[in-house]
């Protein structure tokens, strides 16, 4: 499934087109699975051609999950036949296919606990999560951290993972989702804005696509030397030099060690994989027409 010209989801052609050969250091993946991002909506209407630039025709899909096919020259450490993840990179060709390329370096094993289609619904997600919490925000047991946005995808993932750090978890999330962030392990969800914090917080993650003014708004809420950690990268991160706050703007990377970390805790039962549901790929212009219409995460099953 792949666009020729940018527009709306009708521009999405499902074709046949000659079998990838995986070069120097790639391994050719039979994909069980890929995922549907908000991101790749954006990408498809042409409103991401600065930061994210792709060559026409672009196959959609940067999450991958399926089975090693063939292996290109100097890749150690797989073999054919491997059931393995990955992110493939938001302007790569992605996985909307029967087949796709990747790099053996950005790989890990799949959960084993999980059908393998379902693994798509991990990487771009789950990594967003955990760098923001870990890598930015170098978060510990016993601070406090404020999600905007915790009743979707990277939200969920982010609940779970700061509260088994140890960390007070306050989501928020609309009506429709809250009590799937309670359940995700949240020790306070607010409805739709932060205003119910009583507390100073060390950390804030935004997840969610707000107004600068809103943003800005969750600045006071954070603690001297507290850092506020932004995925909506449109607009810049705002900070507080004067008390220490820092702001920063999440750009997610792929990570083949993150990946394994966050396999062994899906199997371990530590982090639940949630579907909200899965779709055939040629049915992948309706995602596309409605965005929005799913609260969760959709998998696009390819085989």
């Amino acid at each position: 499934m792949r666009f020729h010209e940018y527009g709306d989801a009708t521009v999405l052609r499902y074709e046949d087109v000659e079998q990838p050969v995986p070069g120097a250091g790639e391994v050719r993946i039979k994909v069980a699975g890929t995922s549907f991002n908000g991101v790749d909506a954006n990408i498809r209407a042409g409103y991401m051609q600065g930061p994210i630039p792709v060559a026409l025709p672009h196959t959609p899909g940067s999450d991958v999950a399926g089975t090693v096919d063939a292996l290109g020259a100097g890749v150690d450490g797989l073999a054919v036949g491997d059931r393995v993840f990955g992110f493939l990179g938001l302007a790569a060709v992605g996985a909307s296919a029967e087949y796709v390329l990747a790099p053996a370096g950005i790989l890990a094993a799949a959960p084993t606990s999980i059908p393998l289609a379902d693994a798509a619904a991990l990487p771009v997600v789950a990594l967003t999560a955990w760098q923001a919490l870990f890598e930015h925000a170098k978060l510990t047991a016993g601070q406090r951290v404020l999600i905007n946005g915790a009743g979707g995808a990277v939200g969920d993932y982010a609940v779970q993972l700061a509260k088994s750090a140890g960390a007070y978890v306050i989501g928020v999330a609309g009506p429709r989702s809250a009590a799937r962030v309670e359940a995700a392990g949240a020790d306070e969800v607010l409805d739709q804005d932060a205003s119910g914090v009583t507390e100073p917080v060390d950390v804030v993650l935004n997840l969610a696509p707000v107004a600068p003014e809103a943003l800005a708004a969750l600045v006071p809420l954070i603690r001297d030397g507290g850092v506020l950690v932004n995925t909506t990268v449109w607009m810049p991160a705002p900070s507080d030099e004067a008390r220490g706050v820092r702001g920063i703007n999440l750009f997610v990377t792929g990570d083949a060690a993150q990946l394994a970390g966050l396999a062994t805790r899906v199997d371990a039962g530590e982090l639940r994989v949630e579907v909200a549901r899965r779709v055939p790929l040629s049915e992948l212009p309706s995602v596309h027409a409605e965005p929005g219409a799913v609260s969760g995460k959709t998998v696009i099953v390819v085989s």
